[in-house]
Order: structure tokens, then C-alpha cells, then sequence
């Protein structure tokens, strides 16, 4: 689960950003304080208000120095791109299907209870647990106490990384993990399902009745936390996450990019229909279109889970992986619509390009930014309809190649 965070794009050449990322990794961040024991000792009044006993205190900081690894890694974020093909394809794969179902077996009995307890599907948990940590296999390697330190003592988002220490070291205090077992990731997601420490704190639960909350050395736990997660976001028990889709000939672009969602049997009479052939099994579910390759590639209704798997990552492209992983592990395929050969993700420089090259055209988008909106899919459905391709306002790699032609 990633902590929330503002991206801020470099605009730099390709060679520029790989040059700042390697300048980056060889400079030492200063901390903002004079040294880190100054650090510890300024932050235990807070710490002591939150609960924490001085006997976790001192062994959660036991062996603590700033780490300037953690603070490169906040600095090394150049922009990089890729389709959702490429993002879906290095994530859901025969083996990690394969791999889910073997844990399905294995934890069948936990998944079936904190089915019947939260109403979340097993091979939803799954698909989280294999995308958060291939199931266990890397859970990461930083000490989460240490980690979170760091990023506060250095200044990076201070307010926010403070708060999550100070919860983090509630945390060990309370015993429900020992401070060389909270390990996770250089940002402070931690466990088999990559908790922030807030999120442990108001989502994780003993499943396993044993009176600590363990997501790093408990299975059930870990699950169950993540099953109570997406409940408590609204998960909607007996739905899936949305439908494969097909579009007619000649389906009206422009009125659907204008309804955004609508209910399934209004998208049905426009000619949308299951790739299966199946009806929707409730025709008053509300669904947007989703097309992450245009018209050309594998196109979606998304309901209403799909919303809640984005509350876990906030990312189209994420749920839609853990939606068709858990569709995997319930012995589906791969998506009916083969992904369009050639296309590829832009990066800012390049949609600013496609901006300049509409503007040129003869459709306004207004000043090029490479900030993608509705003038610019307007101008780019237009530009593609008096050139004979679909007029979806798909922004990629092809509509680019097309207007460079």
C-alpha cells in the first residue's frame, strides 16, 4: 500500500534525469538536525504522549544512524513510462496465477472465514498479497523504525513521515511486533500486505487470536488485515471488480467520454457487450468505460470494487492488474482483446509534443503543457476522426507517430 504523494515530474532529456539520478546516488543528504542521537532524544516527549513505553523506545533506536540510502531514494523519482500492457504483463503472469492458486490451497481456511467475516472474495486478497509482496517473498528490507526516522530527520515530507514513526513506534510498543521484525519498505509500508502504520493501526486485526496484530509474521493475519481494509472502504460482498468488454461498429466516443459512468444497461444499449457473451448480471450497476489502449485494445466496464481496490493504490493501472490476477487465480485467461503491436507511453515532454502537433493541425488544446485534459481529447477524437482512425481520444504513442506523419 503506498503512502500518498504528490509526483512531481522532472522536465528533463532522458540523459539529463539518468545523469541527476546518478549525481543523487553518489551525494550524501544532509540531515536537518545536528546528529541523529539529538534527533531520538528531541522526539521522545511525543513519543511518551503517544503511549510508548521507554523500554520500546530505546529498542526500537537501538543501533539507529540517519540512513542517506533511504533519503537518495526520495530524490532518485525521475519520470519514467509505460503502457498498462507493459505494467499488467511484468505483474500478472502464468506463474504468479499459478503461484496464488497453490496459496489459495494452502490458506483456504482463513481465506473462507475472513470471506464469511469482511465478504471479500480470497482470490481478491490474493491478487493484493502477490502484487504487494509476490506472497511473501519480499516484504523489503529496511527496518521500518529506522526507515521512517530518516525520512523525518531529513525533512522529506516531515509532517507525514513523523506521524507514521511516532504510530510505527505505538506499534512495537503495544507488542505486537518485535522492533527487528518490523521491516518494509524504504517508505514505511510494511508486512505481507504492505501496511503504512496508520493504516495498521485503524485496519489490522488478530485473526489468529493470539492477542498481537502480526502482519509480518502471520499469514492470517496479514489477510484478514487486508480483507477488513477493502470492507471498511465499501467493498460490495458477491460483485466482481467490472467486465472485459466489446464495442460495436461505429460506437459514439464523444457521448460516453460525456456520460464518464453510467448504469450497465445504459452502456448495453449503446452496443456494449461481455467479451463471454453473458448478460451483466444486474443491469443497474454503475460502470465507466475504461480503455487503456484505446479502442484497439481490451476495454472495460469497471464497477464500483474496482474503485475500492484503487483505495489499496491509487492507480488505474494497479487495480486493473490485481482485478485480472484474482480472475487468474480463479482459472481465467488472458484478456480477450490482444493489447495494439507498436504503441507505447509518453512521457511529458511527449505529450506537450502532441499537443504542439494538434495545435498545428488546426485544434486548439490551448497553451502545451503535457498536461492531458478534456480540450486535448477533444482536439485528438477530432484530429482522429477526419483521419479515419477510431475517435477515441486514446494519447499514446500511436496517435503521436500518426501526427508526425
Amino acid at each position: 500500500m503506498n503512502p500518498p504523494a504528490g509526483k512531481t515530474v522532472a522536465r528533463f532529456s532522458r540523459f539529463s534525469a539518468l545523469a541527476l539520478a546518478a549525481a543523487l546516488s553518489l551525494t550524501t543528504i544532509a540531515p536537518a538536525f545536528a546528529n541523529s542521537a539529538d534527533f531520538v532524544r528531541g522526539l521522545w516527549p511525543a513519543a511518551e504522549a503517544r503511549g510508548v513505553s521507554r523500554s520500546a523506545y530505546e529498542a526500537a533506536f537501538a543501533g539507529y544512524n540517519y540512513l542517506p540510502k533511504v533519503m537518495d531514494l526520495t530524490k532518485r523519482q525521475p519520470e519514467f513510462s509505460q503502457t498498462v500492457q507493459q505494467y499488467i504483463d511484468r505483474r500478472v503472469t502464468n506463474a504468479q496465477a499459478q503461484k496464488g492458486q497453490a496459496m489459495r490451497s494452502e490458506w483456504n481456511q482463513t481465506l473462507t472465514g475472513a470471506q464469511q467475516r469482511w465478504g471479500v472474495q480470497p482470490e481478491i486478497v490474493l491478487a493484493i498479497w502477490g502484487m504487494e509482496t509476490n506472497f511473501g517473498g519480499f516484504m523489503g528490507g529496511e527496518n521500518t523504525i529506522h526507515a521512517l526516522a530518516t525520512l523525518t530527520e531529513g525533512g522529506y515530507r516531515t509532517d507525514f513521515f513523523r506521524e507514521e514513526l511516532l504510530t510505527a513506534l505505538r506499534i512495537i510498543s503495544d507488542g505486537h511486533v518485535q522492533p527487528r521484525n518490523m521491516v518494509g519498505s524504504w517508505a514505511g509500508a510494511m508486512g505481507h500486505t504492505q501496511f503504512m502504520p496508520s493504516s495498521f493501526m485503524r485496519y489490522a486485526v488478530d485473526y489468529n487470536g493470539d492477542g498481537r496484530k502480526d502482519i509480518w509474521n502471520s499469514v492470517p493475519d496479514a489477510l484478514g488485515s487486508t480483507a477488513n481494509y477493502l470492507k471498511s472502504f465499501g467493498w460490495r460482498p458477491g460483485e466482481t471488480w467490472g467486465y472485459e468488454v466489446k464495442l460495436p461498429n461505429g460506437f459514439d466516443f464523444a457521448r460516453a467520454r460525456q456520460l464518464e459512468r453510467a448504469p450497465l444497461s445504459q452502456w448495453q444499449s449503446m452496443g456494449i457487450q461481455r467479451v463471454s457473451g453473458r448478460a451483466f448480471p444486474r443491469g443497474g450497476d454503475v460502470g465507466r468505460l475504461y480503455m487503456p489502449a484505446g479502442a484497439n485494445g481490451p476495454v472495460f466496464l469497471l464497477l464500483h470494487n474496482f474503485d475500492v481496490i484503487k483505495r489499496y493504490n491509487n492507480s488505474d493501472s494497479y487495480a486493473l492488474a490485481v482485478g485480472h490476477l484474482a480472475d487468474r487465480i480463479l482459472g481465467g485467461g488472458s484478456f480477450a482483446q490482444a493489447w495494439p503491436s507498436g504503441d507505447y507511453a509518453l512521457t511529458k515532454t511527449q505529450r506537450a509534443e502532441v499537443q504542439t502537433l494538434l495545435n498545428r493541425a488546426g485544434y486548439d488544446v490551448g497553451s502545451p503543457d503535457g498536461v492531458i485534459g478534456p480540450k486535448t481529447r477533444a482536439a485528438a477524437m477530432a484530429y482522429q476522426a477526419r483521419a479515419g482512425l477510431p475517435a477515441d481520444g486514446h494519447i499514446s504513442g500511436r496517435l503521436l507517430d500518426a501526427l508526425k506523419r
